[in-house]
């Protein structure tokens, strides 16, 4: 008998089914902190995912004499809504067809576009061999279930080919980050800007300190209940200001930065000691990456945004020396303050198979076209040098 034969698949319908430290067991350096189990345990105990969010728990995990040895997040979709890759053109595709589109089958974090492993395997046994298997079992699931397709969103590269060589289609996404090249302060990173980014970054910062608007920086550690009550009012009036419900709910931040408080960061902006907006940084010292996921105000003031959620954020990184600052999907205004354009990618199973050579020739027009979008961008860089060290 083989490794191989040895082998389990299973489907767990609640992360609590298998334990923290088994999970996070799998997660090797390339995994970040949004895959800890305690990030993923709060969004099911919080009713983030599951009920009737369209998000129902589906992961798959993988074991050998009853050790959990590999596993996919995913989930079974009902909608496309909290991706951040956009397919509602193939759902309505398929509905002019008189076919189901959804539910689909989603290898993913939840409302979180950031790259990733997404196939995950416990070290010291065949990587391969496992992903594999994995990989096997998640196309399994679209025939024995009756599903549409599956769709792995942000893995790592090297994840992407493993999915390509067992037939997915890749789809480019664009994202925009920050690097830092050795700065010592916020001043030195102006320097290495063009003039004219220099001196509208200089401009915006003037016009929040002419507000009287100070910032304090509240690590998880310290943070209170208050802090984060105060923060949650603040992102939820970003999605009521634009007539939407927030995907996450109080209950979720408070029981976040109970689980991982060295893994979050508050930026509060205030105005004579009382807090007008604030955002999020979430941190992963292990990479030297720190994600800007959330942020919002109470208060309207010119460029408050940007200072909030850019450059107290920069300051940060410098400050610790974080190499990497992502300030999370879309958005060419980054550009304009010092972020670059990123190529990522995600992979997608359709299995109709009319369905996927019409999608396949989709991407490969979309691919044509931000390939030309990235080195357009690449004209405007903000930077006197596009070099980024590695």
């Amino acid at each position: 008998m083989t490794d191989s034969e040895q082998f389990h698949l299973e489907i767990l319908d609640h992360l609590s089914d298998v334990t923290a430290a088994d999970w996070n067991a799998l997660l090797g350096p390339d995994s970040g902190p949004f895959l800890k189990y305690e990030f993923l345990s709060a969004l099911e105990k919080t009713g983030c995912v599951g009920g009737n969010t369209g998000w129902q728990a589906a992961h798959l995990v993988l074991k050998k004499a009853n050790q959990l040895v590999g596993a996919m997040p995913l989930y079974l979709k009902q909608h496309s809504y909290g991706e951040f890759v956009f397919d509602w053109s193939w759902a309505q595709a398929y509905e002019q067809q008189g076919l189901n589109y959804y539910p689909k089958i989603l290898g993913a974090i939840p409302f979180t576009p950031v790259q990733g492993s997404r196939i995950l395997f416990l070290a010291g046994l065949n990587k391969a061999e496992i992903q594999n298997a994995l990989i096997k079992g998640l196309k399994s699931l679209l025939i024995e279930n009756d599903l549409s397709s599956a769709h792995v969103l942000f893995p790592t590269t090297g994840e992407v080919e493993q999915l390509k060589g067992h037939g997915f289609l890749l789809r480019d996404s664009v994202q925009f980050h920050w690097h830092n090249q050795g700065f010592q302060n916020f001043e030195q990173f102006l320097a290495a800007l063009t003039m004219k980014r220099r001196k509208n970054i200089r401009r915006e910062r003037e016009q929040v300190a002419r507000e009287a608007i100070s910032f304090k920086h509240v690590s998880g550690k310290a943070s209170t209940d208050e802090d984060w009550e105060f923060f949650f009012d603040c992102y939820q009036n970003t999605y009521l200001e634009h007539q939407s419900s927030p995907y996450l709910s109080e209950a979720f931040f408070k029981l976040w930065v109970r689980q991982m408080p060295e893994n979050l960061h508050l930026i509060l902006a205030q105005r004579d000691g009382i807090s007008i907006a604030a955002s999020l940084i979430v941190v992963d010292r292990e990479s030297s990456k720190a994600y800007g996921r959330y942020w919002g105000a109470l208060e309207r003031v010119p460029c408050l945004h940007f200072e909030t959620a850019y450059y107290q954020a920069i300051e940060y990184c410098i400050k610790e020396g974080i190499q990497t600052f992502e300030g999370g999907a879309q958005g060419e205004h980054k550009m304009a303050r010092g972020f670059l354009p990123t190529t990522i990618q995600s992979a997608h199973y359709i299995k109709d198979p009319r369905f996927s050579k019409a999608i396949e020739h989709f991407l490969q027009r979309e691919h044509q076209g931000i390939g030309a979008y990235v080195d357009e961008l690449a004209e405007h860089s903000p930077l006197k040098s596009t070099k980024v060290p590695t």
